[in-house]
């Protein structure tokens, strides 16, 4: 049976947190009223010129210093012509021949389904501005159409990857990565759903070792990381059954229906585009200066793969623990602001990667929302090192404190939760536990040791999982040596 190797390339869409839009003053605040944030120039009208704005550059070329891209300092902006009812003006403003950036790589890491850690460089081939397209919205009930323009005009960038990824994971390592850096700059919320980061993933198939690519479709605008992973995976599947039932794969693109789990045709594609790119007689090249360039350079931060390395080297977190904690910059910024009052890295990690990010989840609500601030969740971590109250009771408490932001120690001390690490106190439980449970002693006696279990439950039935464990188990031990 013939083996098929899947070849993607990636085009990622990301909107640009600026304050208006690539071209003229309107808001691009997301969630207005339709047709709000709209003035001639972004709704078209005859006879307006657009004025770059001076951020949409400097963001775009700060993406392209940071995926380790050729900041070009010449660019041209282009029409790129086609019809819509969401672009009034019958072109998007775009880059075509010389894009701002060009000739970048990002380096991913991702785990396969047996588990195995791969690396891998995915090339970038260019990144280059435009601005986005309206909205069509569509009323069955009203049995019609109607276009939203407060998206047009709002900044964009395009990144396109190189055909270098050979799976869904690699695919969606690739996009959580570019995302995060995004992110770690500041330049884009990183928001699916909402659209501000989105791709369209090109998808062909071929036989291992032919050097042809197959003809690929192309899926659009899916909205999860986990929408994107399973839409590939059907789509590689459809191909290669049509491919093996003596059957062609058209050049299509085709839409996600994540109901189904299955992708279906929206339009046919021909081999190219007749676009009629032409530099914009509107807009001058772009020419970025030496010390502009200098200047986007020295302000980059520290970059996710910077402060994973740094996480792993100064802090000794696992590989795992370091990506895990690095990939969000909130999340890393939140661990190290934790760290400022309870310098214990590990331990402070086991609580952010399990209970504070169920947590978060759970609540669907961002750190900056988040009312458990880091000094309380250093305080709770102190609480339970200090033998203050156990890890059980620690962990169980989380959900109250997180959800209100309330301080910890005050919480313990309210609900009276405090572990009870007096001797006398203790001695007198297990002694009492030993007793009612004479059976259990005796086995335990005889080579049973995972009866432990059993006792230090009963012992902790009756202190109201307040008994310090440690010293329970170690005066279990010696009664019964």
């Amino acid at each position: 049976m013939t083996q098929f190797e899947t070849v993607i390339g990636l085009e990622v869409h990301a909107q640009l947190k600026t304050k208006t839009k690539i071209f003229c003053g309107c808001s691009t605040e997301f969630g207005k009223d339709p047709n709000e944030n709209v003035c001639e120039v972004c709704s078209g009208m005859p006879g307006v010129l657009p004025v770059l704005n001076e951020k949409v550059m400097e963001y775009a070329a700060k993406m392209g210093l940071a995926t380790n891209c050729t900041v070009n300092q010449k660019s041209i902006f282009a029409r790129k012509n086609y019809f819509y009812p969401d672009l009034p003006k019958g072109y998007q403003i775009s880059q075509f021949d010389l894009p701002i950036c060009e000739h970048g790589h990002l380096d991913i890491t991702w785990e396969d389904d047996d588990g195995e850690k791969h690396e891998k460089r995915i090339g970038i081939t260019r990144i280059h501005m435009e601005e986005d397209a309206g909205k069509n919205i569509h009323s069955v009930a009203e049995n019609a159409s109607f276009v939203d323009l407060n998206r047009t005009g709002v900044p964009l960038i395009e990144i396109v990857s190189d055909p270098d990824m050979r799976s869904a994971d690699e695919a969606v390592a690739y996009l959580k990565g570019l995302r995060s850096i995004l992110l770690y700059l500041g330049i884009c919320d990183g928001n699916l759903e909402e659209g501000s980061f989105r791709c369209d993933a090109n998808i062909s198939v071929r036989p291992f070792g032919q050097k042809e690519f197959g003809t690929r479709a192309e899926l659009k605008n899916i909205n999860s990381f986990r929408n994107i992973h399973k839409a590939i995976r059907y789509e590689v599947a459809r191909q290669i059954d049509l491919i093996e039932d003596g059957e062609k794969v058209r050049q299509e693109t085709r839409l996600y229906d994540a109901d189904k789990g299955t992708t279906h045709s929206m339009r046919g594609k021909e081999e190219a585009h007749d676009y009629r790119y032409y530099p914009d007689p509107d807009l001058v090249p772009l020419v970025i200066a030496d010390e502009w360039l200098a200047e986007w350079q020295a302000s980059l931060p520290e970059l996710p793969a910077e402060r994973k390395a740094r996480f792993i080297d100064e802090l000794s977190l696992s590989g795992d623990d370091a990506e895990l904690i690095s990939s969000e910059k909130d999340i890393a910024d939140y661990f190290e602001a934790v760290l400022e009052t309870h310098n214990e890295p590990k331990k402070v990690a086991n609580w952010i990667k399990g209970d504070f990010l169920r947590e978060l989840n759970q609540s669907e609500m961002t750190v900056a929302d988040c009312k458990f601030k880091p000094e309380m969740m250093a305080k709770l971590i102190q609480l339970v090192d200090k033998d203050v109250i156990s890890i059980k009771i620690g962990k169980d408490i989380f959900s109250d404190v997180f959800a209100e932001g309330l301080d910890p120690e005050k919480y313990v001390k309210d609900k009276g939760l405090v572990q009870i690490s007096d001797s006398s106190s203790l001695e007198a439980v297990v002694d009492k536990v030993l007793a009612d449970n004479p059976d259990e002693v005796e086995a335990f006696k005889g080579g049973k040791k995972k009866l432990m279990s059993f006792f230090m439950g009963q012992i902790m039935r009756e202190t109201k999982g307040k008994a310090n464990p440690g010293m329970v188990s170690k005066m279990i031990s010696e009664k019964l040596s």
